[in-house]
């Protein structure tokens, strides 16, 4: 089996239009969630969200391909850019057929069909625009930056809801370390803050009716009451190591772990032991041969809602034993908010960073204790640490579960 590492990474946020500005954003334990401005509130119960601020496709895209895209997909192709960019091949890119991509949606182009089921009702069934599919689905992130940078070699998309990311990287990561490519494009992209989301996720009770930005997104707090919904992309570039070696590649960190599990138990709520959540990291601590007290630092799931917080925190407990209590956990969902479909990439990205940097990012505003989430959440401010491993824990709807396991790179 061969070594796989992130030698290339790119993201869109609340917090920034890049990795670098969305990293020193979290370090800065800047807040990136406040009242939204591209939705019209006033009859809804929700006020506040993540959104990508100042964001103009055009920036980034020609005019004709921005218009052919759903904003999700924007920041896919965007932030895959970047990626790309960043672990500059140069004359050294593998072979077309042995580079691949995976990236995920959890929803896929919601403002698309929202939009033209608008004007199909308002204007009739000829109306629509011709493109509408291909904008809509939620694998057109990895078609369009396949396309783009003539990546010829495995092609799918994940759909794992609030794990999809993770579950990109993950399975990036198997395809390489067995042999199946050289080199994969891997993460998850969303752009789902439309009213029509916001309506269902409000139904389902999942998100906080907070309109203090300050208090809103409060991972590991008593005081949490739901998720904030955010948008943005995270997307890696994976490599083979000796590839990567051979061409002096900037190593970002190794990834040693994957493991992936379903609850098997309930549409939206964990299993309350966190049965799903515990084989998963127990998965990835066995993939990676670590041990547990290995693992110091935690990138939480930490959506900020009552059952999830819980669950998660009963689950490291479970897996780490007495250790827990010399861990740090921290949730930069405190920051982004909830970025849904690409969450898992954009927390993996951190991951790195925080073994890179030596930095554990913050649960920012954070300030009344929970007895049930007895962890070490670095509250308010982050800290220097020196950071070997670090593990970043996604659970989804649908019971989905998914551990990463990332190292600092040893020859």
């Amino acid at each position: 089996m061969r070594r796989v590492v992130v030698t290339g990474v790119g993201a869109v946020s609340p917090l920034g239009h890049n990795a670098v500005e969305t990293w020193e954003g979290m370090k800065a334990g800047r807040n990136g969630i406040a009242p939204m401005t591209s939705i019209d509130t006033s009859d809804m119960p929700v006020k506040v969200a993540g959104e990508v601020k100042d964001f103009r496709a055009t920036d980034y895209l020609e005019t004709k391909e921005a218009r052919r895209m759903d904003r999700y997909c924007q920041y896919a192709v965007i932030a895959g850019n970047e990626a790309i960019a960043d672990a500059d091949f140069g004359d050294s890119r593998p072979d077309p057929y042995r580079f691949g991509v995976i990236i995920g949606s959890g929803i896929g182009g919601l403002q698309t069909a929202q939009d033209e089921v608008t004007k199909l009702n308002e204007k009739g069934f000829r109306k629509t625009n011709p493109l509408f599919i291909p904008m809509m689905i939620s694998n057109m992130g990895s078609g369009m930056l396949a396309i783009r940078h003539d990546l010829r070699g495995h092609n799918t998309s994940v759909a794992t809801a609030c794990a999809t990311g993770s579950h990109a990287i993950g399975d990036a990561f198997r395809l390489i370390r067995h042999g199946y490519a050289d080199a994969m494009l891997a993460g998850g992209a969303e752009g789902a803050l439309t009213r029509l989301s916001l309506s269902g996720f409000s139904g389902l009770k999942a998100l906080t009716n907070s309109d203090d930005p300050d208090r809103a997104s409060i991972p590991f707090d008593a005081e949490r009451s739901g998720f904030v919904i955010g948008e943005g992309a995270g997307v890696l570039v994976l490599e083979d190591y000796e590839h990567a070696k051979a061409r002096g590649a900037r190593i970002y960190g190794e990834i040693l772990g994957y493991g992936a599990t379903a609850d098997a138990y309930h549409m939206t709520a964990p299993r309350p032991d966190g049965a799903g959540n515990i084989a998963a990291m127990q998965q990835a601590l066995a993939d990676s041969g670590l041990r547990p007290e290995q693992i110091m630092y935690i990138n939480a799931h930490g959506t900020s809602t009552p059952l999830n917080d819980k669950a998660e925190t009963s689950a490291v407990h479970a897996v780490f034993g007495d250790h827990a209590r010399n861990m740090a956990m921290s949730s930069v969902k405190s920051m982004t908010g909830h970025l849904l479909g690409a969450a898992g990439a954009v927390e993996a990205i951190a991951s790195l960073m925080t073994i890179r940097d030596g930095f554990l990012p913050p649960t920012i505003n954070y300030r009344v204790p929970d007895p049930e989430c007895d962890i070490d959440c670095v509250p308010n401010e982050g800290r220097h640490a020196d950071v070997d491993y670090v593990l970043s824990n996604s659970l989804a709807f649908g019971g989905h579960n998914a551990a990463l396991i990332f190292g600092r790179v040893e020859d």
